[in-house]
C-alpha cells in the first residue's frame, strides 16, 4: 500500500466524530512503536516529521523507515511535515514524497500568512499533496518552534472563513488554549471550546487541527523525576478534553511530548535498575514497547479511531 493523504481520513473522522492521531517521529524505535500499536487496533495514522527531525535523522532515512512500516503493517499512513516555516521547506518535502505539509505562517500578519499559505497550497495541490494552515499562535517550545506566552494568541473566528477561502487550505490548525512542550498549564487546564464551536459553525464540515495536545501523563513524569530527571510541574491537556474536541470538528490531534516522556522515562528507569548494561537494544526495546502501549491507549480511548483503518 502506498502512502495516502489525510483528505479521506479527515472526511471519515469528521462524519464519525473521532480524530486521527498525528504522532511525531524521529527514529526507528518511535516509528515501530507507533505503527505496531496502530496495526494491533487497526487505526489510520499520520506520521509527522518536523524540520528538527529531518535535520536529526535525514529525510531519506525517515522515508525508508516509514516505507518499511507500511510494508510491515499494510496500514493507510500519511506522512506530514509538522510546522513548515517556509515555502522552500514545504516544497522540498513535497518533492521528497510527503503526502501532506503544514505551512505555519501564524507568526506573520494576516495578509502575509494568506500569501505564504496560498503559495504552498498552489504548489502542493498540483502534486496531489494536502496542506494544513494555521491561524492563532500556541505558546511553548517544540523543536524550532518557540513562542512566548506574551506572543501567543487565540484564533479569531472572524478570520477563519476568509483565510480558508483565499488560501484553499485543506485543514486548519487553531489555538484554543493548548501549547507546545510539557508545561501546558500553570493552573487548572482550560480549553476555549466556545472558539472551536464558533469556528465549526462558520466552517461546517471543515477539518480542524489541534497542536500541543499531549496529556503529559503523570506516570511518565513521575518515572523521570524518580530516576534522576527534573521536570517539576509538567502538566498536559486532560484526555477527556481531547475526546470532546475529537467529537467536534477536530479531525487531527498532534502528539509529541507524550512520546518523548514515555521513551525517556522508560530509559531512565532502565538505567537506574540496570547500571551494568550498555547494549542500546536492552533499553531501546522497553522504550519502544512503552511508546506502543501509550499510542494504543491514545488510539482507543482518546482519539476514538481504533478500528477505522
Amino acid at each position: 500500500m502506498p502512502l495516502v493523504t489525510s483528505k479521506e481520513m479527515f472526511k471519515k473522522a469528521y462524519e464519525g466524530g473521532y480524530a486521527i492521531g498525528a504522532f511525531n517521529v524521529n527514529n526507528m524505535e518511535i516509528i515501530q512503536g507507533i505503527t505496531e500499536a496502530a496495526k494491533e487496533v487497526n487505526a489510520p495514522l499520520i506520521l509527522q516529521v518536523s524540520a528538527g527531525a529531518r535535520k536529526y535523522a535525514n529525510h531519506t532515512y525517515l522515508m525508508k523507515l516509514i516505507e518499511a512500516a507500511i510494508e510491515e503493517t499494510g496500514l493507510p499512513i500519511c506522512v506530514h511535515l509538522d510546522h513548515g516555516d517556509s515555502f522552500e521547506l514545504c516544497k522540498s518535502c513535497i518533492d521528497g514524497g510527503f503526502t501532506s505539509v503544514m505551512i505555519d505562517g501564524s507568526h506573520l500578519p494576516f495578509e502575509e500568512n494568506i500569501k505564504l499559505t496560498k503559495q504552498v497550497v498552489d504548489y502542493a495541490h498540483e502534486k496531489g499533496v494536502v496542506v494544513e494552515g494555521e491561524l492563532g499562535r500556541l505558546a511553548g517550545i517544540e523543536d524550532d518552534v518557540n513562542v512566548s506566552e506574551e506572543d501567543a494568541a487565540f484564533t479569531d473566528p472572524d478570520e477563519v472563513e476568509e483565510f480558508v477561502e483565499r488560501t484553499g487550505v485543506d485543514s486548519l490548525a487553531i489555538a484554543i488554549g493548548t501549547s507546545h512542550g510539557a508545561f501546558k498549564f500553570k493552573g487548572e487546564p482550560k480549553l476555549r471550546f466556545d472558539i472551536l464551536e464558533e469556528i465549526q459553525k462558520r466552517l461546517p464540515g471543515f477539518p480542524i487541527v489541534l497542536h500541543g495536545a499531549s496529556s503529559v501523563i503523570p506516570e511518565y513524569v513521575e518515572m523521570i523525576n524518580n530516576n534522576g530527571g527534573e521536570i517539576p510541574g509538567a502538566q498536559g491537556v486532560p484526555e477527556d478534553m481531547l475526546r470532546k474536541a475529537a467529537s467536534m470538528a477536530v479531525c487531527k490531534i498532534n502528539i509529541d511530548s507524550d512520546l518523548r516522556l514515555a521513551m525517556t522515562g522508560t530509559i531512565r528507569k532502565y538505567f537506574a535498575e540496570n547500571p551494568s548494561h550498555f547494549d542500546p537494544r536492552q533499553y531501546l526495546g522497553p522504550a519502544r514497547n512503552a511508546i506502543k502501549e501509550l499510542v494504543k491507549h491514545k488510539l482507543i480511548n482518546v482519539l476514538g479511531c481504533a478500528g477505522k483503518a
